[in-house]
């Protein structure tokens, strides 16, 4: 009986990974629509009927004037005016076109609210992106089990996604720039608000998407990543070092973490899936970094479609350098009244824990960014199927590049009531992405020679 288990999940598992592969690269029809009624990353380029989405035309493309490389970056839109605002009392009136994890966050907290704003579609990469997205829908396939992508070293690889897995791994590989480094804080918050900041500094080198790249020369390795923390003094010199890979059939990502306790560089394998994240105080996973990131193979993806939704967009006015921490991290959540929402479409995709796996998220629920492919919003559910987790990311436009990013993540607790904000960089310097990085700095060596007690 257990060998014929056996061989029916096999063969189960074979037409599914079939019935994956058999929705691979896009038809020349499919490439030809986008730059025309799609935007160059697949996006639907009008407007809704109704008039509360506009047109995307190019998003920004260029810094306003008197913007200079260092700055926390001007509000394009600082002279908008908002539409109105979602409080508790509202929650019914604009139910379809709020989140689960939205309603819910009204519903538990009565000092939550949700100013809406006129819809931005700001999103924007070079053009050079826009081509390799044209080339990489033409050539991309997901290997086995959806577990990494294959004919492809830059762009979007599915514009027009068929499935979950294909929309996640354009999140996974979506423009982020070629390199960045930043200083940042991360706030894990108690219900009444108190917190101990703790402080990173992270340098990141994105291989895949950079010009010239081919997947030959990528060998595998999307990214690498190094973070050190520097505060409070019990975390103080511990620094990690990451590999992300493309094809996770081939090899999941690699980890290393220098202990200054030790002294020692070790492999850090558990730096994945719901492993709590460095610095983070247990309030969210691995995983959860930049929204989602890592192997998809412990769910089943499935795309449930496009809806429009109020998710956090140009959020200049909770990136500027003239506010303080303490002006943002209020008790059960961020002070409303720096937070800005917009109406958008996007990408809804439910991933489900896989019969026989293991994860502290039974079930998510993702709200992809339709122009950027950026995750905007997750609700994350426990072992009860009972909503556990809100997430967001306020992303604005670096138009010094330009690139659609998060300048916050954060992580609300609905069964504790706590939250984590993560990437806070207000009394810092903002991200710079006008660095370059050989490949040396991303070794176990590097870690060795940099770690101190």
């Amino acid at each position: 009986m257990a060998r014929l288990f056996r061989q029916t999940s096999l063969l189960l598992a074979l037409s599914l990974t079939l019935a994956v592969s058999a929705l691979a690269a896009a038809s020349a029809d499919e490439t030809a629509r986008l730059g025309k009624d799609l935007t160059p990353f697949g996006a639907e380029k009008a407007g809704n009927k109704e008039g509360t989405i506009p047109a995307w035309d190019g998003g920004i493309a260029t810094p306003p004037a008197g913007y200079q490389k260092g700055m926390h970056h001007p509000d394009p839109y600082a002279a908008d005016k908002p539409l109105f605002t979602i409080a508790a009392a509202d929650a019914d009136k604009y139910a379809d076109k709020l989140t689960d994890g939205y309603r819910a966050m009204l519903k538990l907290y009565p000092s939550f609210k949700m100013k809406v704003y006129p819809t931005r579609r700001s999103a924007a990469a070079p053009q050079r992106l826009y081509d390799a997205t044209r080339n990489a829908a033409a050539k991309a396939q997901l290997t086995t089990g959806g577990n990494g992508v294959t004919g492809v070293s830059a762009g979007i690889p599915f514009p027009l996604p068929k499935n979950g897995s294909e929309a996640i791994w354009n999140h996974i590989l979506r423009w982020r720039g070629n390199a960045f480094e930043r200083n940042f804080v991360v706030a894990p918050l108690t219900r009444g608000g108190d917190y101990t900041p703790v402080e990173f500094k992270e340098i990141g080198d994105f291989r895949y998407n950079k010009e010239g790249m081919t997947e030959e020369k990528l060998d595998n390795i999307i990214a690498m990543f190094k973070q050190e923390i520097f505060a409070p003094a019990r975390l103080a010199g511990r620094i990690l070092l990451v590999h992300e890979t493309l094809d996770q059939n081939k090899e999941n990502r690699s980890a290393w973490l220098y202990n200054p306790g030790q002294r020692r560089v070790r492999r850090a394998p558990n730096v994945a899936f719901d492993n709590p994240k460095e610095g983070g105080d247990g309030l969210t996973t691995s995983d959860t970094v930049d929204m989602y990131n890592g192997s998809p193979e412990r769910y089943d993806w499935n795309l449930v479609g496009k809806k429009e939704l109020y998710v956090p967009y140009n959020s200049y006015a909770l990136h500027s350098g003239k506010l303080k921490y303490k002006e943002i991290l209020t008790p059960l959540h961020l002070n409303p009244d720096h937070l800005r929402y917009e109406l958008h479409r996007v990408w809804v995709v439910e991933a489900k824990l896989k019969p026989g796996m293991r994860h502290i998220y039974q079930r998510r629920v993702f709200y992809i960014d339709e122009d950027s492919w950026q995750i905007l919003a997750m609700d994350q559910y426990d072992s009860r199927d009972q909503l556990w987790r809100v997430s967001e990311a306020h992303c604005i436009n670096y138009y010094e590049v330009p690139v659609f990013w998060s300048t916050v993540e954060t992580h609300y607790d609905l069964q504790s009531g706590r939250y984590i904000a993560i990437n806070l960089t207000n009394e810092s310097t903002p991200y710079n992405f006008d660095v370059k990085f050989e490949a040396t700095e991303f070794t176990p060596d590097a870690l060795r020679r940099e770690g101190r007690r």
